[in-house]
């Protein structure tokens, strides 16, 4: 629902929300009278009034006798988190069904309720300060941009990368990054360096579908890897997955992973790390979304911790990211970070896609070069956790006593495990027929045919602002989901 088709105190109501998201009303603060908000919106008082009770319904608000409306002191909701799936203890090939392709294809219309994709709304991640930077590039050096980048990317863009990454310890050279056409790019070239059809990888599990279908794309074996929400990789399973199989590489999360959201502690990380020494398995670290982290400091990514307790050389890690999910999803801007396989990754960059466009290269390195970017980080981490916050509210309200979600640090995905079997495929028809689309667990799982363990869950996006239409969105999808319980 778009804003010019909300009624006036539903558009009031986003208004005032959005004042309190941005941080200009905080928490136990008095907002506008009822008689003052009506003067400055040119409303009437029942208008004003409806939106205000709408507010203090969903807990945004709440009232005091003879004294007005404050911003709510919301306490923290407590659900419990999903549980830990059981270990396959078979690698296999992947066989993903088609309704991969088809979520994704309503994931990306506006028109359903944007739970699907998990990619936030470009109005949150459009930034003017990069705008400017592109239209100066094309101004002031269109021509000379208009050429093949060497294979490894623009080199002020290297070094931006490089002098970012040392604020969390990961200490790298330009020359050790290659600029790539997003994390997908990144991954399938770090999978292509290290590994021949038919190796075994170890996955998390539940499983990126993106992952998934790199390992099917290069006819590589999955094993999957027991994942808890809050903690992240089961390490006696690994040790049990190393010890009894023949593993060619292990592509794991270092922060929010996708779908569950789990971030590992350091000491966790570092056990993994002694693990890939002892069995000598290469890592492929994505750490897509470690930017978007809620609390004081961002998590390390595995390179940084190798680099700073020196537990296994550098070679045995291939590092992955983006600016995607954070600033710019529409220049596919990624990197791969490999010291000791720079040219093994420049033969493939080569062979997939040979350069990247200088353009949006040389607007993203300017757009890096001040504090434009730390600023837009600050604010998008403030929306994104206000919306798990409400998000995670809406789904104690609506959806069945006994729904599990996740409690990530950072990241805007919410992991969703119904209190029963469901089928999973027949709600996410239902869902689209009622105009919302959402990530279906089964997308998850390599063989979604064969295996329902993820069929009562699914992955909700929270990276849109919130509004009337998202939330009627999960009331309708709870309700649907109260429904499904198989017989």
């Amino acid at each position: 629902m778009s804003e010019t088709t909300l009624y006036n105190y539903e558009k009031l109501a986003n208004f005032i929300t959005n004042l309190i998201d941005d941080g200009v009303y905080v928490k136990g603060a008095r907002i506008p009278s009822l008689r003052q908000i009506c003067k400055q919106h040119k409303l009437s008082l029942s208008t004003a009034m409806q939106a205000y009770h709408l507010l203090e319904d969903k807990g945004i608000l709440e009232s005091r006798v003879k004294s007005g409306f404050y911003v709510a002191n919301r306490p923290t909701i407590s659900l419990p988190t999903p549980t830990t799936t059981n270990s396959q203890n078979t690698a296999t090939l992947v066989s993903n069904s088609g309704i991969f392709l088809e979520m994704l294809e309503f994931a990306a219309n506006p028109r359903y309720a944007p739970f699907g994709c998990a990619i936030p709304s470009a109005e949150l991640l459009a930034a003017n300060k990069l705008d400017k930077s592109l239209a100066r590039a094309a101004r002031l050096n269109g021509i000379e941009n208009n050429i093949y980048t060497v294979p490894r990317g623009d080199l002020k863009l290297r070094q931006q990368i490089a002098r970012r990454a040392l604020q969390w310890g990961q200490n790298i050279s330009p020359e050790d990054i290659v600029i790539t056409c997003g994390c997908t790019e990144a991954l399938s070239i770090a999978l292509k360096t290290i590994t021949k059809p038919g190796d075994t990888i170890a996955i998390e599990s539940p499983a990126y579908f993106g992952n998934l279908q790199l390992a099917k794309a290069l006819n590589l074996k999955v094993l999957e890897i027991p994942t808890d929400a809050n903690n992240g990789i089961d390490l006696a399973e690994l040790t049990s997955a190393f010890a009894n199989n023949s593993i060619a590489a292990c592509v794991f999360s270092s922060s929010f992973s996708n779908p569950l959201g789990s971030t590992m502690s350091d000491d966790r990380k570092r056990s993994i790390l002694t693990l890939l020494a002892q069995y000598e398995v290469p890592l492929i670290e994505d750490d897509l979304m470690g930017d978007i982290y809620f609390g004081e400091t961002r998590p390390r990514p595995f390179m940084a911790i190798n680099n700073t307790d020196e537990i296994v050389d550098q070679a045995n890690i291939i590092y992955c990211s983006s600016y995607s999910k954070t600033i710019a999803p529409g220049y596919r801007i990624g990197w791969v970070v490999a010291p000791s396989r720079v040219r093994d990754i420049l033969e493939n960059k080569l062979a997939t896609s040979l350069s990247n466009t200088s353009l949006t290269q040389v607007a993203m390195a300017d757009y890096l070069s001040n504090s434009a970017y730390d600023n837009h980080l600050r604010r998008i981490r403030r929306i994104f956790a206000n919306n798990i916050d409400r998000m995670t509210r809406a789904i104690k309200q609506y959806f069945p006593v006994g729904t599990r979600v996740s409690r990530p640090s950072g990241g805007f995905l919410l992991w969703l495990e119904l209190p029963y079997q469901i089928d999973g495929k027949a709600l996410f028809k239902q869902a689209l027929d009622k105009g919302i689309c959402f990530a279906p667990g089964t997308v998850f799982s390599p063989n979604p045919e064969a295996d329902d363990r993820f069929a009562n869950c699914m992955r909700l996006s929270c990276g849109h602002e919130w509004n009337v239409q998202i939330d009627k969105g999960m009331q309708v999808l709870g309700k649907m989901a109260a429904n499904a319980k198989n017989p």
